[in-house]
Formats: structure tokens, sequence, C-alpha cells
């Protein structure tokens, strides 16, 4: 990039493209229920290619814009003023930066802020190919513009800002093209007039995909005003076979595909893809016949050569001879579909690996509280951030040990619980880059390990707690962060040291996961003496090794003789044990809606909104799995627990004590 438009204290994007697995025009169909009842609500699977682009952005007064292009080229600095009226005429006249354009015009008019620079380093993702690469780049800006400034946007809402940037360009984009926001992970779209909803799919197995552009002519506008004309009324048996196709038929289709992507079961989608495509040739395509005959679509489709190699193939995005998908046998067909397509049709084809995928992708953290109890240290420094010497011998601050450990476990977002005021003093953990004359004195190692806590401190967001009204209330503040999806509540004032190859953190949504998804949370035994510290779960063991118990009751810190008579754990050699809280749960939707009705209604306990009744509700409903981990937890919530953890746990992984006796040499 050109030294004037060097960036330094930036920020680091990567958004992919999109593929649009099943579902194609349902999303601009299913807009139409705002004027004919009678329309299905649109379905669609969309997943995020490997195929990104890059970039790096900082604040800038004016929106400042270069680019690396796919064939390696690069733009010119394209620079406008932070004025809605040019931003807007930019947009219109459909350029290369007039997507950049639109949602920059979008976000001055409804944001107090300035402008942004950015450089696209890398770009990978083709463009005019059928993978939303204009949405993609809608998206990046959208999302530089919430992160440097703070606009504290969900994943929805830069969603939302692109599409309606990207609708101030010549470009026709669908509600679905912004699903390159999600990242790489398959989600289930549904479209509703004005109402968009979204929810991850959990695929069971990794499935094989290869897509290629066909390299022929198809005409999206006249495919979509075609198709378009037949709605919101039918008004021939044409258009009403469109409507079949698009609506009740779509929606059966993606209802299967959804089971068996979750199971993943190639197979089967394979063969849901062949049957979609037929409904489409069928019943949409007469709709729009010079663009939809699709001849060279169905000449590689009907290839007898390639059927070794997949289960399934059919149309991508507007259809047409636009792009073409398969899903493969396996991952050595994959690689030999690739070959051919290329060798033999002279195509660029991609693969593309849906993922196994953890079933929670969220963590969230409480660290508002005032550490009464390590007071006075906590009058200048939060407890969570008191130095811990790690198991790699290095000092760190807890809280930065709990979200590696998080990072470690494939958490992809995280949710800081904070009072407004300390906010600053955790994100300077993660934010600030070091002065030239310190970094020179840091080892190259630390200089590398210094940009992964920078990478960690991009999967961060906070929910505030001002006003302390209880750990349930704490817990409420993160509802829109969890937005429907299960979470892993972690607590900001304990360590974990797992003692097999997986992490707390992982044990947790394993257990989260055996039990179907019910409520669950990590217990660890704990002695009778101590009893009336800890939350205490009590139940009956589910599996021989007594690793899984059916929680029948959890109790808040209760007396000795109440444990003795109700808390009790009977084991299989006749012993009775009892067994704490470990300071890990994945919690489940229903939390958050039943902590919104406590507090709706008041439902306090000695003025406070707790977590505990909430549990219990559940747990006597639905369910609660409570798992005993391979692993230790360490306190740092008071002064005694604090001194054991500081001798505890590094030693815990270095017997040796290398570290300890060089500091006593």
């Amino acid at each position: 990039m050109n030294t004037g438009t060097a960036i330094t204290n930036s920020i680091d994007l990567s958004i992919p493209g999109r593929l649009c697995l099943f579902g194609e025009h349902s999303d601009w169909a299913g807009s139409y229920t705002r004027f004919n009842s009678n329309i299905v609500p649109g379905q669609a699977i969309i997943v995020g290619v490997e195929q990104n682009i890059k970039a790096k952005a900082e604040k800038s007064k004016n929106l400042k814009i270069q680019s690396v292009l796919p064939d390696g080229t690069e733009t010119e600095v394209f620079e406008a003023p932070m004025d809605v009226k040019v931003l807007k005429d930019i947009a219109a006249k459909g350029i290369f930066f007039s997507y950049a354009a639109g949602v920059a015009a979008y976000i001055v008019q409804y944001y107090n802020v300035e402008g942004i620079k950015l450089y696209c380093y890398e770009m990978t993702l083709p463009m005019k190919k059928g993978l939303s690469s204009s949405a993609a780049i809608c998206v990046l800006v959208a999302r530089a513009f919430n992160k440097l400034y703070d606009l504290r946007l969900n994943v929805r809402g830069e969603m939302d800002i692109a599409y309606r940037g990207e609708l101030l360009t010549p470009s026709r984009c669908g509600r679905l093209d912004q699903a390159c926001a999600y990242g790489e992970n398959p989600i289930w779209m549904t479209f509703d007039g004005d109402i968009l909803n979204v929810e991850r799919i959990n695929v069971g197995k990794e499935l094989y995909w290869v897509f290629a552009d066909l390299q022929a002519h198809k005409d999206t506008r006249k495919i979509l005003s075609d198709l378009n004309k037949c709605y919101p009324f039918a008004s021939n048996p044409i258009e009403e076979k469109v409507h079949e196709a698009l609506g009740p038929d779509n929606s059966r289709i993606i209802t299967e595909v959804k089971k068996a992507m979750k199971k993943g079961d190639a197979q089967r989608i394979g063969q849901l893809m062949l049957r979609a495509q037929k409904i489409f040739d069928r019943k949409v395509a007469p709709a729009s016949p010079e663009e939809l005959k699709s001849e060279k679509l169905h000449t590689v489709l009907n290839d007898p050569r390639l059927q070794k190699y997949v289960w399934g193939g059919k149309g991508v995005g507007s259809q047409g001879d636009g792009s073409i998908q398969f899903i493969a046998k396996t991952k050595k067909d994959q690689k030999k579909l690739v070959e051919f397509l290329n060798n033999q049709y002279g195509l660029q084809a991609y693969t593309l690996n849906i993922k196994k995928c953890s079933s929670v992708r969220k963590a969230v953290i409480p660290v508002a509280g005032f550490g009464t109890r390590m007071y006075p240290a906590t009058r200048t420094m939060k407890k969570e951030l008191f130095p811990v010497i790690d198991k790699d011998g290095l000092v760190k601050p807890a809280l930065l040990i709990l979200l590696e450990e998080l990072d470690n476990s494939g958490i992809e977002e995280i949710c800081l619980i904070v009072a407004q005021k300390d906010r600053e003093a955790i994100e300077a953990i993660f934010s600030g880059d070091l002065s030239d004359e310190h970094r020179r004195k840091v080892p190259l190692e630390m200089q590398e390990y210094d940009r992964r806590i920078q990478r960690i401190g991009r999967k961060i967001s906070f929910a505030y707690q001002d006003e302390r009204l209880g750990f349930g209330h704490a817990v409420y503040q993160s509802r829109d962060f969890a937005n429907g999806e299960p979470v892993l509540l972690i607590l900001g004032d304990h360590l974990f040291s797992s003692t097999c190859d997986e992490p707390c953190a992982v044990q947790s949504i394993e257990a989260y996961e055996l039990s179907g998804g019910k409520l669950t949370v990590l217990i660890s035994e704990v002695s009778l003496q101590h009893i009336s510290k800890h939350g205490v779960v009590t139940g009956y063991w589910t599996n021989e090794e007594e690793s899984y118990l059916a929680a029948t009751g959890i109790f808040e810190k209760p007396s000795i003789d109440y444990a003795k008579k109700n808390l009790a754990v009977k084991m299989k050699n006749g012993d009775t044990k009892f067994f704490a809280v470990f300071g890990q749960y994945i919690l489940t939707p229903e939390v958050y809606e039943i902590l919104e009705r406590n507090i709706r209604e008041e439902r306090v306990e000695n003025g406070e909104y707790q977590l505990t009744p909430v549990l219990n509700e559940i747990l006597n409903t639905k369910g609660m799995i409570a798992a005993v981990p391979k692993g230790k937890r360490f306190d740092i919530g008071n002064p005694e627990a604090y001194r054991d953890t500081i001798r505890s746990f590094f030693i815990m992984h270095n017997q040796d004590h290398r570290y300890i006796s060089k500091s006593t040499e």
C-alpha cells in the first residue's frame, strides 16, 4: 500500500464469501408475505466459503480505501468525505467502491461517527461468481465501523447495515447475501416479510462440497425480473407453480436437509440436492425459460463420468448457467472431482469442507463484582486481573488464562459482563500496542504471543452491569449476546486445569452434547466441612463411571445439617459424597427467558436476582445434567484461595518446579 495510506494502530478483519446450498430465491419471495398472507415464508441454508477478503482498518476523518484484487493488482487509493449525499452518489454509480460508499452513507446518516481507512490486503474471493463478493465487501465495511467506533452491533445488526448499504447501489442483493457475516458456519435463514431469523446448524460429520463457475452466460437481472412477476399473487398456472416451489416445496426440503446435516448424512443431502433441482426445473424454470433452461448446468450435472465421485449436485444462487455445486462422497472423491471439472470442462472448481462444529460457540464471563473479599487490593485492580503463574511459566492476568482456555476450546465469541468504569482496564490487556521502546525490549517469541493476545481480544464484546443486583441479574445482561444460542458460563474468579488432553471447557461442551442439549453444569467433590461455601448439586448417577449425574436439585450454600439430610449423592460402593458447582455451566435459552420473567415480576431473594432458582426451575421441567470433569478448579476470590492458587496452579503441571527453582538460585 502507498505510504500515504499506511495503517498502524489497526484492527484485522476477514469476511468470507457465501454459498447458498438450498433455498435460492426464497429470500425475496418470502418478503411478499407482507402483501399476501398465503405465501409460505422463505427458507435457505447458507454457508461461508473458504475464499475471503482480509483487511486492516483504522479510524480516519474520511472514507479511504485501497484493495488488492483477486488477480494480484492493486487499486488506486479511493477517498471520499463522510457526507451522506456524496457517498450516496458514489454508491449509485455502480463502481468497485460503490459498495463501501453505500454502507458508509448509511452509517453516517444514522451514527455520529467519522470515517475509516481500509486496506484490503488479500482477496481470494472471486468477483461475480455467485459467492456474494459484493455482500462480503459491505459486511467488511459495516464490521469495521462497528469495531472501530464501538457501535455495539451484533452480527444481525452488521448484516442489516450491509444490506441497507448495498441497496443504495445498482446491485439487487437479497437478504441471504449478507449471511457471510456469520463466517464459515452453515446457517438456516427464514424470511417472513421484513422479519429475518438466523439459526446456526451443527453438522454431525465433516461434509465435502465442490462448487465451480460454469463460465457460461446468464442474466441475473432478467431471472429476477421474470420471477418477481409471479408475486405477490399468482395469476396463472406457471406462477402458481413458482409459489409452490419457493414456498411449501422448499420448506419441506429445508427441513430434511437440516436433519441430514445434523447427522452428517452426505448421501441424504445429495438426494435432496437432486430433488431440489428437479423441482426447480419443473416448477420455476418455465417462468424464465430463456435464462433457466441451463444447458451447461444440466450437461455437467448429468455427466456419467463424475457420478462415482458425488452423492448429488444442483445449481447455485439465481440458478441458470451461473455456478454449480456438488457434495462429494469422500475427501479423496472431492479432490478427484475438482481435477475432473478443471480438466474436462475447463472450470475453476473450489473445495468447501463443512466441518463438524461444536454446539456451543459462545461464552460468558461475569467480572462486574466489587471483589470485597480481596480488599484493599481491589481498590486499584480487579481481582480477575490479579497475576498468576500459568502452566507455561508466564505471569498473566487471571482473566487472560481463562480466555486462553476458551480460545483453545474453539469458542468463537466471548462476552465479558463488566461495570462500564472497568472496561478500559480490561481492554488494555488486548488492545494497546506496545511503544517502540517497549517492543524493542520484548523477546521475539513474546511479540508473537502478544499477537495471539490481540487475536483473542477480537473475540470479545462487553455487556454492562453497573447496578449489582445479583448473579442472575449479571448473567441476564448477556441476553442479546446469547441471541437464542446455548452459552458456556464461566465464573470470572476461577481458573481451571485439566488432567487430560481436553480443556475443562471442552468437557463442559461434550457433556452438554451427550445430554441432548440439556442445561449442564460441571461439579466436583467437596468436603462436608466446606459445603456451606458452595452451590451444591444432588442427584443420581447415569453411567457406570459415575461421571454424569441426573440432577434432582441444586442448593446455594447449604448448612452442614441440611446437606447431610438432603444433598448426599450415593456412590455404587455404598458411600455418600457431596458435589459442588465447579464454576462452568452450559446455559440453554430458557435460562434467559426465566431470568427476564423474574426481573419483570421482581422475584428477588434477599434483594437480588439469583441464578440458582432459575436452574432449579429448568431442572424440574426439562432436566439438568451435572458432569464431573477430569480437572481441578482454582479460586482467586478470597485471600486464602488466591494464596493456594498462586502456589499450586503452576506446580500442578510442572512437578519439576523448574521455573520456581530458577528464581531461588
